[in-house]
This record gives C-alpha cells, structure tokens and sequence, in this order.
C-alpha cells in the first residue's frame, strides 16, 4: 500500500458509523473547524507508524462538503507524506461527526468528542475507543493542558496511556 495514505484519521477503519458507546458527537459550527490542526498525541494506528510532525487541514470543498489533507513526517525517511480525502457530514452538520473517505466508497467516522469553546483545542475517535487523537491549534500544549484532555478521555474508557506524543517541532 502507499504510504502516501497511511496517515492521520480513522477514515481508514472500514466503513463509516457514529461514535464508540459512552460518548457523542459534539454541536459545533464547522466553518471555525475548518483551517490547520496539529496533532499532540494519538492512539496510534498501523497507518500512522513512524509519523511525527502530523498536521490536519480542513478546508470547504465547492459541493460542501470538506476537504482533508492530513501530512506528516515519516521519521525512517525524513520525508513528509500526505493525503488527501472528502469528509462528508453523517447527519446535522451542527453535530461534528464526518464520514471521511481516502479510499472511496470506503471511509471511516471521525467524531469530535470535546471541543474548546474557542476552538482552540479538539478531541476527536474514530467508530470505536482504539482510535483517538487530541488535536490543537498550535504545534504544542502546556502538559496541564493535555493532562485534562486525556484525563476527560480516560473517564470514557479511552486507553489513554498508550497514546503516542508528536515530537516537538524545530
């Protein structure tokens, strides 16, 4: 497989559903979703091994629907990898819950399950609790800061001790 799409997201995990039990999609307003995110940590997925320096960008396709270009540094090589996929609402586009599709017709769900009030900060799983990652919009936080998240995402039954950090940025 390429490994140009073995990166960032649960839109890899087989098809498209809601969010793992014991937790829900958040409202939001997708239009200050959009722009750069940078990952913090993750569970890490087969997809993403050897990646550092991973970063997400949503931006609004002309249909409506959203564009995802998730990069990231491929430690082994040094070289950075992208792809690219069309991320669709699963229902109310007020709820954050996507399908997103690398491979169509096959996609994956990708959920934000908190949300900072100011957009600044996002938690986000796939279909089950083996995906997560905590997103912001700065390549890094301050470790009380990630210590809450993970903490809320911990009480929701997320192995949050085998979470992989992103390696600071130069």
């Amino acid at each position: 497989m390429d490994r140009r799409v073995l990166l960032l997201l649960p839109a890899l995990a087989a098809c498209a559903g809601g969010p793992p039990e014991g937790v829900a999609a958040v409202p939001w307003d997708a239009e200050r979703y959009l722009g750069k995110w940078f990952e913090i940590a993750r569970l890490d997925q087969s997809f993403q091994k050897g990646l550092e320096q991973v970063t997400a960008e949503y931006a609004r396709n002309p249909d409506g629907s959203i564009r995802v270009v998730n990069r990231g540094l491929e430690s082994a090589t040094g070289r950075f990898r992208e792809a690219t996929a069309r991320a669709t609402f699963m229902r109310d586009p007020g709820t954050a819950s996507l399908s997103v599709a690398f491979f169509p017709p096959f996609s994956g769900g990708y959920h934000v399950i908190r949300l900072a009030e100011d957009y600044s900060i996002a938690l986000v799983t796939g279909n089950d609790k083996s995906y997560l990652w905590l997103l912001s919009r700065t390549p890094t936080l301050p470790q009380a800061t990630v210590d809450e998240w993970l903490a809320f995402a911990r009480a929701r039954g997320f192995e949050v001790d085998r979470m992989v950090r992103d390696q600071p940025r130069a």
